[in-house]
């Protein structure tokens, strides 16, 4: 099996088992909980509308998949394609390291599993917990912009502490996981929502909960198949 196949086939496997199971994950409190706050957001804007002069004013609905089904067909696809990137970004690094060498296990697809996390999850999280439709935020482009600069300084940071020896590169790499925070996440004017605070802040560690759990299946398992499928093509090519 080809470099390219190598990458591809474990990342592919692993991103619909992965997906499917953050999918699972997220219908037991995480998605219940958008369900709920989008009432609240229902009935503001209802609200709103019942108290505008209906003539005068023309109302243009985004387009939304249906509840049921279809959401959550929708939600299944979305988390699978994500989820297959994730799997890709794992399968890159997985073949950098069989290429110098370095065993690749499932147990090491744990600790790649919670890098994962804590770059993509948690780091982003300090400054810009999950929040419920109807919450308070700052201008997107500028979160955007932080979350961004967050993922990149935080991967950075701890590939310096991981894989580099002298201890000036690994204090560098602490530098680079604090940068983002002293800089501060963007803020909106006003705090809050239309959610009650309490369900703002199951939502944030249902969320939290539920991509720690998917980090430490879609690791192990990627790197499980990346044993399976890419030693199987080593062992074939060096036969050869």
């Amino acid at each position: 099996m080809g470099l390219l196949g190598r990458i591809l086939l474990p990342a592919v496997l692993a991103g619909f088992v992965a997906g499917a199971f953050l999918t699972g994950l997220q219908h037991i409190e995480v998605i219940p909980l958008i369900f709920e706050a989008e009432t609240y957001e229902n009935r503001e804007s209802a609200g709103h509308t019942h108290d505008a002069d209906a003539g005068a004013i023309q109302e243009v609905e985004s387009w939304a998949p249906d509840d049921g089904l279809e959401r959550a067909a929708y939600t299944l696809l979305a988390n699978i394609i994500a989820t297959i990137g994730f799997g890709l970004l794992l399968s890159v690094a997985f073949v950098i390291l069989a290429a110098k060498g370095r065993a690749v296990a499932w147990r090491s697809g744990l600790l790649w599993g919670l890098a994962g996390f804590a770059i993509f999850n948690f780091a982003p999280a300090l400054g810009l917990p999950p929040e419920l439709p109807g919450s308070e935020a700052a201008a997107l482009e500028g979160r955007q912009g932080w979350w961004i600069l967050t993922v990149l300084l935080t991967a950075l940071g701890l590939g310096l502490i991981a894989f580099t020896r002298p201890l000036y590169l690994r204090a560098l790499g602490g530098v680079a996981l604090i940068i983002p925070h002293l800089i501060g996440a963007p803020a909106p004017d006003h705090h809050g929502g239309l959610a009650p605070e309490e369900m703002a802040e199951r939502f944030i560690y249902a969320s939290l909960a539920t991509s720690a759990a998917f980090w430490l299946a879609l690791g192990p398992l990627t790197a499980f198949l990346h044993q399976r499928i890419g030693g199987a093509g080593q062992d074939r090519a060096s036969a050869a």
